[in-house]
């Protein structure tokens, strides 16, 4: 019954409204957000969301594309002087917002504070651990030195916002505020309001030419069916993350047009593998294990096995992802031709989980945000139902992002649903990210939730990060993807399609990355 009202609440939401035309006259453009943007910082969040609006305010020294292919930004070149050293030519005349001289003092500045923001929930350290110092040879170039030998640091680059050096030692709520959010970027900052907007203002003085847009308004409105809402009625001109269910009759719609890609983003369950005992693991009784369970490879196979990807993908999803083993899509750079991903075996479930000594299965409480992706707030009930049906009585419990994260970062769950987008466009952001072994002075295993930890992984990743040749880099990437995936370190379940809706009379070019800028919007 829930279904039906919910199909029967889509179509008296298409029945009753209209698209308007030409909010954006003028040179304003309102877009909505499907999730809340945590900080102004730029350094504050390493994730996607909150890196497409620091996009618009700050730049990067080198660019990704919509195939998230490396292109010049604020450096011109990037060239390895030597196995260790890279110089990097940076772009001249190039003015921050009040109007000073962007010169390499300021990205020296950029390096040295993105790493260490106060209670960041997933550091930028994963980015800038190679370099170990940063030379100046001139105000528009700059030397950078790694202990070892590290081909993939243009791409790390890609990834760091560059801020002014005078804002090297500001809080994260002296971005919030904007007395510190002084970027390179196409826009200005005007207001950041927590849960509510981002206000920006085109910048005259932008290096890169006249912004599409005057002004911006990024507006944040986590319920899908409100962003279509708002969509229709002129209230913004285009969302992202439009509802799978709604997407069938929005392409139908005569003043509407859908932008869509593959992402890079894979959607996944984080086992609890770091503790001798899980905190929401329980016998029949409620009483607590005294032994973690998904500590056991064969309770995690189990778990895999009793997941029909397909059936997510095609239900829950509404055609609107990928069922996947990994984490990138095919295609990609470092993608394993191995690792597919199978059909849902119950009975080899309830197997393994006997010869795990869970003959008669256990309890567990499953964690995930309701506004961050794809129907994320059905995904874990309907993982749950399959987990029940193979022998673990699967309990449900979802809440904001913004209150997930926080709690999942200190690590507080056992069995959590989360995603990561290969920030870098292969393997490594991932593998460095949510798999290395946690290490807060390396920055490695920033976001590795689960704990997971494998010597023999880490050796590899470490190699791989090392090795100039891209073909032998691939190589090394694929064996420690297959490393972490045949451990089950994460259980990966599929790769989101990106979409946008917009009205008509926009266009819009979608990005891999997922980021939704308002420079990607033309009339």
């Amino acid at each position: 019954m829930r279904g039906f009202a919910g199909m029967v609440g889509v179509a008296l939401l298409f029945a009753g409204l209209t698209c308007a035309d030409a909010r954006a006259d003028g040179g304003r453009l309102g877009i909505g957000l499907a999730t809340d943007i945590t900080a102004m910082d730029p350094h504050f969040h390493n994730t996607s969301s909150n890196n497409a609006a620091s996009r618009h305010v700050f730049d990067t020294l080198i660019r990704q594309d919509e195939r998230q292919q490396l292109r010049p930004g604020l450096a011109l070149s990037w060239t390895p002087v030597d196995p260790t050293t890279w110089e990097i030519k940076l772009r001249p005349n190039v003015k921050f917002h009040d109007g000073s001289d962007f010169t390499a003092k300021d990205v020296v500045a950029s390096l040295a504070r993105a790493p260490k923001v106060l209670n960041s929930p997933s550091s930028f350290a994963l980015y800038t651990r190679a370099v170990t110092t940063a030379e100046i040879v001139d105000p528009l170039t700059l030397r950078l030195s790694t202990a070892q030998p590290h081909p993939l640091l243009p791409n790390d680059l890609s990834l760091v916002p560059i801020i002014s050096a005078r804002a090297e030692q500001a809080s994260t709520e002296d971005f919030n505020s904007g007395s510190a959010a002084i970027g390179t970027g196409p826009y200005r900052l005007v207001s950041f309001k927590r849960g509510e907007a981002i206000e920006l203002q085109a910048y005259p003085g932008y290096w890169g030419g006249t912004p599409p847009w005057e002004r911006v308004e990024l507006r944040f409105m986590r319920n899908g069916q409100a962003r279509v809402a708002g969509l229709l009625a002129g209230d913004v001109d285009a969302i992202e993350a439009p509802p799978p269910a709604m997407l069938s009759e929005l392409r139908q719609h005569q003043k509407v047009a859908i932008s869509a890609t593959t992402s890079n983003k894979v959607v996944f369950l984080f086992p609890d593998t770091g503790r001798e005992t899980t905190p929401f693991a329980t016998d029949g009784t409620g009483t607590p294990l005294t032994k973690n369970p998904l500590r056991d490879l064969k309770v995690r196979q189990a778990i895999s096995k009793a997941i029909d990807r397909d059936a997510l993908a095609s239900q829950i999803m509404q055609g609107e992802a990928i069922p996947t083993a990994q984490l990138l899509p095919e295609g990609m750079f470092g993608v394993s031709p191995r690792l597919k991903a199978m059909p849902a075996d119950q009975s080899t479930a309830r197997r393994l989980l006997a010869e795990a000594g869970y003959k008669d299965g256990f309890t567990l409480t499953l964690h995930g945000p309701n506004d961050r992706f794809l129907n994320d707030g059905q995904i874990l009930p309907a993982v749950a139902a399959m987990l029940t049906r193979a022998g673990i009585n699967a309990k449900v419990e979802v809440m904001p992002w913004n209150v997930f994260v926080t709690r999942a970062s200190k690590p507080e769950f056992s069995l959590f649903l989360v995603g990561w987008g290969a920030g870098t466009g292969e393997p490594s952001s991932p593998l460095r990210g949510l798999l290395a072994t946690y290490d807060r002075a390396s920055g490695m295993g920033s976001s590795n939730r689960g704990r997971w930890s494998n010597p023999a992984f880490d050796r590899l990743l470490g190699e791989a990060l090392a090795t100039v040749e891209d073909g032998k880099r691939e190589l090394a990437l694929i064996r420690a993807t297959e490393i972490a995936m045949d451990d089950l370190a994460l259980i990966p379940l599929h790769h989101e399609m990106a979409s946008w809706a917009v009205r008509h009379g926009l266009k819009h070019q979608p990005r891999a990355d997922q980021y939704t800028m308002a420079m990607d919007f033309r009339p």
